[in-house]
């Protein structure tokens, strides 16, 4: 079992015993994406594997957040968000803007790109270098307008 999956778990006892009902629920419903997975690809998840899944759920509530908020529904659009911390914590911590622009940088050098059809090449590269770390949409974003300058 990997070390993220034992720490989950181990949460997971905890907000049961602490009687935390919406901390539980959001963890619960991280366990059952993680078993999920494994069950239907038959393998165990390693701690980036189970990195990848946290990161779906994030990026599925903050879609959701938006939706509800537009829609008019504040106290749903909360409650996404409050699961958007709870999965968050299992995640890396977040580069700064600064080490993104540093990386973008560097990747751009790396492979001498110079327009936006480039821009495949810099994402592959950034992407092994700040997956999970970085908001990678954001990251995209200001390659585009790197390259378009």
């Amino acid at each position: 079992m990997s070390a993220l999956k034992a720490r989950i778990q181990q949460e997971m006892v905890a907000a049961l015993k602490a009687k935390e009902a919406d901390r539980l629920s959001a963890i619960r419903l991280l366990m059952a994406a993680i078993k999920q997975r494994e069950v239907d690809e038959r393998i165990e998840l390693d701690d980036h594997a189970v990195q990848a899944v946290i990161e779906k759920l994030v990026k599925q509530r903050k879609d959701a957040a938006t939706l509800y908020d537009s829609g008019g529904r504040a106290e749903l659009a909360a409650k996404e968000r409050f699961e958007i911390c709870v999965l968050e914590a299992y995640l890396p911590a977040k580069i700064s803007a600064a080490e993104i622009d540093a990386a973008i940088a560097a990747a751009l050098l790396e492979c001498d790109a110079t327009a936006p059809s480039h821009m495949g090449k810099v994402m592959t590269i950034l992407k092994a270098r700040l997956a999970g770390r970085a908001d990678m949409a954001e990251v995209s974003a200001r390659v585009r307008s790197r390259l378009t300058a």
